[in-house]
């Protein structure tokens, strides 16, 4: 039997790390300390959700070249839906319904 730790989605996810994913959703790229300073948790907290985040692959860690000392946090990118590229609009017809 597999332990409550493999979470298949967000959902399945602790609040602390729903709220870490919603900052850099909408804050974009931070640092450690920048989640820390923008959600009000603590570092301890922010740590373990990033990694809860790393696991499920949704959250990239990358060097933060303004300070090696610290990493940058940011969402992955999700895989490119050719419907959602363009709006969901089929472009390869030129005919208009109602322009006719």
């Amino acid at each position: 039997m597999t332990g409550g730790d493999d979470a298949d989605n967000i959902d399945d996810l602790p609040p602390s790390a729903k709220l870490v994913f919603k900052v850099l959703e909408y804050d974009g790229p931070l640092t450690q300390k920048g989640i820390v300073e923008e959600s009000m948790l603590s570092a301890r907290t922010v740590r373990y959700a990033l990694e809860r985040l790393e696991r499920i692959n949704v959250v990239d860690e990358d060097v933060y070249f303004a300070d090696a000392r610290q990493n940058l946090y940011q969402l992955t990118e999700p895989p490119a839906d050719p419907a959602e590229a363009d709006g969901g609009v089929d472009v390869g017809d030129d005919t208009c319904a109602e322009c006719d």
